[in-house]
C-alpha cells in the first residue's frame, strides 16, 4: 500500500517563508509525477506546482517566482519551498504522487500577521 505524508505546515507572517515536505512510502517502483495542490476555505483545490521525472517543473501563475519544488527521487520525497508568503497563500496544502495516484492528508499553512 502506498502512503503519502506531508510535513512542515504552520503559521508564517506575510513576507515570510515555510518549507513543506512530502514523503512517499510503500511499494513504488518509479514515481513520475510529484505535485503540490492547495485548497483555501470555500474554494476548489488548485494546482500549485508539478514536477515530472524528466526534470520539468511547472508552477501556477500565482506562485511563480515565490515557490520552488525540489524532489529527491532516492528518498521518494518532494519539497515545496515557499517564500514571500502572502495571506492569500493560506490553505491546506496537499501532496500528490503518481503512479499510483496517491494523495496525502494535507497540511495547513496560515499566513497572517
Amino acid at each position: 500500500q502506498v502512503r503519502v505524508v506531508e510535513f512542515g505546515g504552520g503559521l508564517a507572517q506575510p513576507g515570510g517563508s515555510l518549507r513543506l515536505s512530502c514523503a512517499a512510502s510503500g511499494t513504488i517502483f518509479s514515481i513520475n509525477v510529484m505535485a503540490w495542490y492547495r485548497q483555501a476555505p470555500g474554494k476548489q483545490r488548485e494546482l500549485v506546482g508539478i514536477s515530472s521525472s524528466t526534470g520539468d517543473t511547472n508552477y501556477a501563475d500565482a506562485v511563480k517566482g515565490r515557490f520552488t519544488i525540489a524532489r529527491d527521487n532516492a528518498k521518494k520525497t518532494v519539497y515545496l519551498q515557499m517564500s514571500s508568503l502572502r495571506p492569500e497563500d493560506t490553505a491546506v496544502y496537499y501532496c500528490m504522487i503518481s503512479p499510483p495516484t496517491t494523495w496525502g492528508q494535507g497540511t495547513q499553512v496560515t499566513v497572517s500577521s
